[in-house]
């Protein structure tokens, strides 16, 4: 258990998200206002803002685990986040700022039909609750060791305090906080690095030669290997993930949609893409650091497992003060809040076109209020369903958000890239992405034959369905076009 001195500085910490909780209150005063900010704000704001929603718990607990246990193979996937920044400020940036919608899936309803819309946003709230329970379930069996909290409270505390600040600020409240969160997440993580290498004996050179006479730093092979995680394999899963992340994702676009202008949005996408990959390598560096340290002084360890090698560490070798700014430093990672962009996909999506078109401003903002904690809550139970069932749990549902979410970039591409292609057409190739990730990544019920199984990397699963969905849709749609010129002829 940490000792007091870090308990006051992460409550300090906590004491202040509540009190940018409270700064925003009433400053949304309008539902645009509360899904958008009135698109003012800063780039750079908004940038740390979505640099601390690619930081999660599960970077900050899991990637130094990776690199601890193996290499820095899954560093790769950060490596591809430039390429599909360039794509996101290229293509995403105008597109998404010129159609002045907030919806990220509106424009589909457009193109396809209310299905795709509405596939689309299902998918989307499904990922984001299951993303945003599985984060505050992870945190909370990594920290509340560290603070003699049990994990159901840690779990409750954390998301009382997101839902709080995201209910009272709207979007605002999101993208500020974030910037906070952001400071004290790269504050903590640099402290701990300084004193890794003070603890180190010859410090970073050691770690360096160390890890590299045991091929810690490896990035995976080179080979044109797609059965395991070679370096090509990890940069292709990074590559869409990302890509994914700037163009499809409701959260990200979101955010970049309250930037003042088109110019301050493109900053933010390579500002958060400036941070991010050197963050990642950082906790990859921890990672090695962790291994050549307790490696040298084994009797420190015991039977510690990778997962929990880096909270270890935080308990045993960091000085007072020290560890509970790192500590908020996961919660910081822990809490940066999607319930904004979950509620605005609820009035935008469902409400407004299901249940009530006429909706006012007042009936509009009960909605968006209602929402922000209905997301919140259902994240809290999914939380604490995992704390019984753990990471089977955790492997389940992600297995079936992505199931549903992966064919959403598939499509939008396709929308973008080829006028031929027509609503049956679309919901053809989706159908047939849905297979392809069912054929690549089958849920454990589901008893293929040997014979039909797939030899994919699991990485690969979401390349597959993009692709699958884009060529298709393609294909299809030049068929048709072909037999109906045919026809056209005969007729004639």
């Amino acid at each position: 258990m940490l000792p007091s001195a870090n308990l006051i500085v992460l409550s300090t910490y906590l004491v202040a998200i509540v009190g940018a909780g409270l700064w925003f209150t009433g400053k949304s005063q309008s539902s645009d206002e509360y899904m958008a900010a009135g698109r003012s704000l800063p780039g750079w704001a908004v940038g740390l803002s979505m640099f601390g929603s690619y930081i999660s718990s599960l970077s900050f607990l899991g990637n130094p685990g990776k690199a601890y246990a193996s290499n820095w193979n899954a560093f790769v996937f950060s490596l591809a986040t430039p390429l599909a920044a360039l794509i996101a400020v290229r293509w995403f940036v105008p597109f998404y700022r010129h159609t002045g919608e907030v919806s990220a899936y509106e424009h589909l309803e457009h193109r396809f039909g209310r299905w795709a819309r509405t596939y689309a946003t299902i998918c989307f709230l499904l990922l984001q609750v299951s993303r945003t329970g599985s984060i505050m379930y992870l945190m909370a069996i990594a920290v509340s060791p560290l603070t003699g909290w049990s994990v159901e409270f840690t779990i409750l505390a954390t998301a009382a305090l997101m839902t709080f600040y995201t209910l009272t600020g709207g979007i605002k409240a999101v993208v500020w906080t974030g910037v906070l969160q952001s400071g004290v997440l790269i504050a903590g993580t640099a402290l701990s690095v300084a004193i890794l290498l003070m603890h180190t004996p010859g410090g970073l050179s050691e770690i360096m030669r160390t890890g590299a006479e045991n091929h810690k730093f490896d990035l995976g092979d080179f080979g044109p290997s797609i059965t395991e995680a070679t370096f090509w394999v990890t940069f292709l899963f990074g590559f869409v993930t990302h890509l994914g992340n700037f163009g499809v994702d409701q959260s990200f676009i979101q955010r970049y949609l309250t930037a003042r202008d088109d110019r301050e949005a493109r900053k933010s996408i390579w500002l958060t893409t400036a941070l991010y990959v050197p963050m990642a390598g950082i906790f990859f560096l921890i990672g090695t650091g962790l291994w050549v340290f307790y490696h040298s002084r084994p009797e420190l360890l015991g039977s510690v497992g990778a997962d929990h090698v880096f909270p270890h560490f935080i308990a045993t070798q960091l000085p007072a003060g020290v560890g509970g700014l790192v500590v908020a430093a996961i919660f910081a990672a822990s809490m940066d809040s999607n319930l904004n962009s979950m509620a605005t996909l609820t009035l935008c999506d469902i409400y407004r076109p299901y249940i009530n078109p006429a909706a006012d401003e007042r009936q509009s903002q009960r909605v968006l209020y209602a929402t922000t904690v209905l997301w919140g809550v259902a994240s809290v139970f999914i939380a604490l369903a995992m704390i019984r069932s753990g990471k089977n749990a955790l492997d389940a549902w992600w297995k079936l958000s992505g199931a549903f979410s992966g064919p959403i970039l598939g499509l939008f591409l396709l929308g973008l890239s080829c006028r031929r292609a027509t609503s049956p057409v679309a919901a053809f190739a989706v159908t047939l992405g849905v297979l392809a990730i069912v054929w690549t990544s089958p849920p454990q019920w589901l008893a293929l034959p040997e014979s039909l199984r797939s030899n994919l990397h699991a990485n690969l699963t979401m390349v597959v369905a993009t692709l699958t969905i884009f060529l298709v849709g393609w294909a299809v749609a030049g068929l048709r076009d072909c037999f109906a010129s045919r026809a056209g002829k005969l007729n004639s």
